[in-house]
């Protein structure tokens, strides 16, 4: 059985993300500017690559590798061809984290930023264990009560598939999952977003 997130074309994927009434690809993009300058690693694995938002702010000085893993290959094909100039620093593999967790690698950081929702917090746990950071930093979208978790543009559609893995997350429960292991809950940021939504990040380190 695939997953919906492989049939969703990347077009449709980044144009309702950047939308003016959505605004989320331009926020996210920014927030992970933070995530990967924050700490001293030099190494990271960010899930739910897609096709590279955000990796124009990997610094080739500071980072030994970088790994993408996302479930869709024509997202990673895209995210290559985007950031060829990255060389061997950037890694890209087809890995579905939910059943697939041990093909993880190992690094100092790891980024989970909008895929908590599609593989739920115990996938995101095994995925900790397997690949035992020294950081975590996570974005979660969080909605106004009645706040359908999907804008509407004229894309939508294209995410009707979505519902069949979607979680509802609480931000407690994402953050009591990661202190379970062991982990201290660092700093908290926010965005605001239209249409009710908010991105929050939230860091943990050992």
């Amino acid at each position: 059985m695939s997953n919906p997130w492989e049939e969703i074309r990347l077009s449709d994927y980044e144009n309702h993300m950047s939308l003016e009434s959505v605004n989320q690809l331009q926020t996210l993009n920014a927030m992970m500017k933070s995530q990967l300058q924050d700490y001293p690693v030099d190494t990271t694995v960010i899930l739910g690559v897609a096709g590279g938002n955000g990796l124009e702010h990997v610094s080739t000085e500071k980072y030994r590798k970088v790994y993408g893993i996302d479930i869709n290959a024509d997202y990673l094909k895209a995210a290559s061809e985007r950031y060829a100039y990255l060389g061997d620093v950037l890694e890209l593999r087809k890995i579905d984290v939910v059943t697939e967790v041990d093909n993880l690698p190992q690094a100092d950081l790891l980024i989970a930023d909008l895929i908590v929702e599609y593989i739920g917090e115990t996938a995101l746990v095994e995925a900790v264990r397997k690949i035992l950071p020294e950081y975590v930093s996570i974005i979660i979208q969080v909605n106004e009560e009645d706040t359908t978790w999907v804008s509407d543009s004229p894309y939508i559609h294209a995410f009707d598939g979505l519902d069949k893995i979607h979680h509802k997350l609480d931000e407690v429960w994402v953050s009591a999952s990661i202190t379970g292991l062991g982990y201290h809950k660092g700093p908290r940021f926010s965005e605001e977003l239209p249409n009710g939504k908010t991105l929050v990040r939230i860091d943990f380190y050992l």
